[in-house]
């Protein structure tokens, strides 16, 4: 199921973007194995497989890389795959034994997707860095605020998932597109700040322009507008409206009761204020949602998956007892399928191997030197 049926990607187990980059590859179809450590450290906060949910799709096994038998499989498995993944430090996989140079050597067709904070270059390589860091750099952090106030980290959806796993999937998607036709793979280099400082292009160009000022909370997109905000409603909840072209103003405008000509700017927002606080957001929900007025409630996690839209449009789906997103973007002719859930390392990790080629006597082998973690059941 899904556009990218038939395509093997090997994940060397990292944390945050890597494997939101292989779950991406694994809802669209992509036979994904992940290769995890037998005694891993310093991979994040520790979870209960079920709710791992970016792990979600792909079967796990325990190697010890460090184990000539494990680090001669982890090479056999990049030999018949179409693209690698891994999120290490800069020089580690070379340090393994598993750098692009022996992998490459091995499959010249390989894609091999790196992703880091700073990249594989530049004076803050070696670094440890997370999100925050990452934003901080390329001057979205900065402009994300209100205004007379600290910058707000934007939770960790922006470097991590935006211009970290999404520009690594892209990256390697374009690289296998140019793999089908050179017959020759590649190193992708996705650094986070790279993928941030493109993400913010639009900004750049608005503030080279003098329309976007330094200080946050005095712009169009960052609060500073009383026509694209959150406001609170009389039952303590919020709505939000975004009607930045006039057309759906007025719109806005004319549901509410006020003047089309009514000025952006702080009369504005204290007649915002005032009046969406007389009713509840259900209230207004009723009023405005539907329309072009550019309105939807703010929802909460708990209650996103069951507003309508997102019913109807199964933006949410339940698996193993766990709500979470659904596959997307969507496809007509190779639509994905249902995710298999979340599995901890080394549930089926025989038959897992068994589906990449590995013999079952080399498995065994593998389990009696330790070069395999155990199996484990469901």
């Amino acid at each position: 199921m899904g556009p990218l049926a038939g395509l093997r990607i090997v994940e060397f187990a990292a944390i945050g973007p890597g494997p939101m980059a292989a779950m991406l590859f694994a809802d669209l179809g992509a036979s994904v194995l992940r290769v995890d450590q037998i005694n891993p450290s310093g991979l994040g906060i520790a979870l209960p497989a079920r709710f791992a949910l970016t792990t979600r799709g792909r079967p796990a096994v325990a190697v010890d890389l460090k184990h000539p038998d494990g680090l001669a499989l982890a090479i056999d498995l990049t030999a018949k795959a179409d693209a690698l993944i891994e999120g290490y430090r800069p020089g580690t996989m070379e340090r393994l034994g598993l750098g692009p140079q022996v992998v490459l050597g091995r499959n010249p067709r390989l894609v091999y997707g790196r992703m880091t904070g700073w990249g594989q270059t530049g004076p803050l390589a070696q670094a440890a860095g997370h999100d925050l860091n990452y934003l901080a750099l390329t001057g979205a952090l900065a402009a994300i605020g209100r205004a007379g106030e600290k910058p707000v980290p934007p939770l960790n959806l922006i470097a991590d998932y935006g211009g970290g796993a999404l520009y690594l999937a892209f990256g390697m998607a374009c690289a296998m597109i140019e793999a089908k036709r050179s017959g020759r793979g590649q190193v992708v280099d996705a650094a986070m700040t790279d993928g941030v400082a493109s993400l913010m292009t639009a900004m750049y160009g608005l503030y080279a322009m003098g329309f976007h000022r330094l200080e946050r909370g005095t712009n169009l997109l960052d609060s500073g507008s009383a026509i694209y905000d959150a406001y609170e409603c009389a039952d303590g909840r919020y709505i939000a409206i975004a009607p930045i072209e006039f057309k759906f103003r007025a719109v806005l405008f004319e549901r509410l009761g006020l003047p089309s000509t009514a000025d952006d700017g702080a009369e504005l927002r204290g007649k915002l204020e005032a009046l969406f606080k007389t009713r509840s957001r259900d209230d207004w929900c009723r009023l405005l949602e539907g329309t072009d007025a550019c309105f939807a409630p703010v929802l909460t996690m708990a209650e996103a998956p069951l507003h309508p839209h997102n019913v109807a449009r199964a933006t949410f789906i339940e698996i193993d007892g766990v709500v979470q997103p659904a596959p997307a973007p969507r496809f007509d002719r190779t639509p994905a399928g249902r995710p298999v859930p979340p599995q901890a390392v080394g549930v089926g990790c025989r038959s897992a191997l068994a589906d990449w080629g590995i013999a079952a006597e080399r498995i065994e082998a593998l389990f009696a030197a330790g070069a395999l973690g155990a199996e484990v059941q469901h």
